[in-house]
């Protein structure tokens, strides 16, 4: 199966700048995977769709706010740094715009000294280690001096940084948000709650290779990129008895769903477990535990739109795609979502 198989055409003025006001107001397009017939919803009508004894389950990772913008030390050459991941205490694994000036040793100012930075080597792709330097807790340096790592495709500022984080963020990792869930609100989980569906959280921290493309024409030759995941007992415990049941195990977002299938690989029932996962679901691939998907819409020839296909069907992905884009939702990580059951 070639990349472009999964290509549709997108105006570039429907890809969305900025959140709703409401974040449960955002339009949402249901499909059912078998017949491909979809219709057209708000978000908010979520709760009619779901079922007692569902169970939803959302990741409930944080996102940080990891780009940086300061100056080399000895030259005052500007610099950006986008953190990935902590390797251990204060060391972290970046990536660096321009890369070049960052050899080993040398040493980078933000936020006027509050916070330092030194490369201790390259390493894959010219990503670079780094140990930061800092008085005081890291984690307030960075909110006070980092910015939200919006995706390429969002040119506009985002005035409220909580507006990039789900109303449930716990886990701080992320250096993307599980887009999926920023249209839930606290009111909207408590309706679903009450309707008698369960809930339960994986944490799965999205790296940027979740927005690398797909450079390989045959997709099968794609290297994933690895993220690390958590599924906790209750979690799979809940996963499990919902399968038992014969309810419906409903996924808020890919990742979710990749922590999931990591889990599931094997078949049922899942284990707890901790890890990195660079599973890649496309057309071909069995689910072995989810039954339904809330996700955003994703961009054309991703791994998000070719594990969306493994679900649905390629067709019928394109062909609500497609129709999304005449009727003119709102696309990517601000835009509107699409229900899969």
């Amino acid at each position: 199966m070639e990349k472009k198989d999964f290509y549709y055409d997108l105006p570039q003025e429907l890809i969305a700048q900025e959140p709703l006001a409401d974040r449960s107001a955002s339009r949402l397009m249901c499909i059912d995977k078998k017949t491909g017939e979809f219709s057209h919803k708000h978000f908010y009508d979520i709760v009619d769709l779901i079922n007692p004894g569902d169970c939803l389950i959302l990741n409930d990772t944080k996102v940080i706010p990891a780009r940086l913008y300061g100056y080399k030390e000895d030259t005052g050459g500007a610099i950006e740094f986008l953190l990935l991941h902590k390797h251990s205490l204060d060391i972290w694994e970046v990536i660096l715009k321009p890369g070049r000036r960052a050899k080993p040793g040398t040493v980078f100012v933000f936020g006027d000294g509050k916070l330092k930075a030194k490369i201790l080597e390259v390493i894959n792709d010219g990503n670079r280690l780094v140990r930061f330097i800092y008085d005081g807790v890291f984690e307030n340096i960075l909110d006070e001096l980092g910015e939200m790592p919006l995706p390429h495709y969002i040119t506009k500022k985002l005035e409220d940084k909580d507006r990039y984080q789900t109303v449930y963020a716990k886990n701080s990792g992320s250096a993307a948000a599980p887009t999926a869930g920023l249209h839930f609100t606290n009111e909207l989980l408590e309706k679903i709650k009450a309707k008698g569906v369960n809930i339960g959280y994986v944490t799965l921290h999205v790296g940027l290779g979740t927005f690398r493309p797909v450079k390989a024409d045959n997709i099968e030759e794609h290297k994933m990129h690895s993220e690390f995941y958590i599924l906790p007992q209750e979690t799979a415990e809940l996963v499990n008895k919902t399968k038992e049941s014969g309810k419906r195990v409903i996924s808020v977002g890919t990742t979710a769903t990749r922590t999931l299938e990591t889990a599931g690989q094997n078949g049922m029932p899942i284990k707890a477990g901790t890890g990195w996962t660079d599973i890649f679901i496309y057309p071909g691939k069995e689910f072995h535990v989810i039954d339904a998907l809330i996700t955003n819409f994703h961009l054309p020839e991703s791994t998000l739109i070719m594990l969306v296909s493994a679900l649905a069907g390629r067709e019928n992905v394109l062909n609500a795609y497609n129709e999304a884009v005449r009727e003119k939702y709102r696309f990517f990580s601000f835009g509107d979502a699409m229900f899969i059951s």
